[in-house]
């Protein structure tokens, strides 16, 4: 049985609880708590271990096990994975890249944008991001006009081909979306989106004031986060 080892570890930490409470009664709040603590106790080996990770090194799993840099390294994973399937929701499309999809989508729901907000709304280097709509341009989706009042700048917009286009895509990518979030609930998923958002909110404030530009700025900010962690 391949959870007895958790359950047995489940067994020991309620132990663990009765024995700081001593004559009371606990209850499942009490519990939930106290796993909270104990799994945000580096010292406690909770961790589920990462498959992929071999124990020559226990110096290196010990930083890859930090909560921190797991997180990190799901987000990276369920990354990979999104565009996986997202590529295989374009198969038989004009449409090469997750970021063609979500440029072309972006542009759905304005009635035209500069080059540069465009690129900037989807989180692209320029080089990327101008390829991308050279791309799109190249295709038929997306057209472009100079700026009346920029002659430097280049408003662009969807095209009828790009947005008929899109609306075949969405049934695949919306089998995507479903996908991405396995076998959660709903519950779990609502949960998950106001994490995840609460995160984008964070991050969107740092790229757009452009406050990690470096080594030194990600310990600072970093740092800044340790700090208000314990506030």
């Amino acid at each position: 049985m391949k959870s007895y080892q958790l359950i047995h570890q489940l067994i020991n930490l309620v132990e663990d609880l009765e024995a700081e409470n001593q004559g009371r009664e606990i209850s499942i709040q009490d519990f939930t708590g106290f796993l909270l603590n104990k799994v945000g106790d580096p010292v406690g080996n909770i961790v589920n271990k990462e498959v992929r990770f071999g124990n020559s090194n226990n110096a290196a799993l010990d930083i890859a096990y930090q909560l921190d840099n797991n997180i990190g390294r799901l987000f990276v994973f369920m990354s990979r994975y999104a565009k996986s399937y997202i590529k295989k929701a374009l198969e038989g499309t004009p449409l090469q890249t997750a970021e063609d999809f979500t440029a072309l989508a972006t542009l759905l729901t304005h009635s035209n944008l500069s080059k540069s907000e465009l690129i900037s709304y989807n989180l692209q280097e320029k080089t990327s991001g101008t390829e991308v709509i050279r791309r799109l341009i190249a295709l038929g989706l997306v057209r472009q006009w100079d700026d009346v009042e920029d002659k430097r700048s280049k408003n662009i917009a969807i095209t009828d081909e790009g947005r008929e286009l899109l609306f075949r895509v969405f049934e695949y990518t919306s089998y995507v979306g479903q996908i991405i979030t396995g076998k959660l609930t709903v519950a779990e998923k609502l949960t998950l989106q106001y994490l995840l958002q609460k995160l984008e909110n964070f991050h969107l404030e740092h790229y757009e004031k452009k406050s990690i530009l470096n080594k030194e700025d990600l310990k600072k900010v970093a740092e800044e986060n340790a700090v208000a962690g314990f506030e």
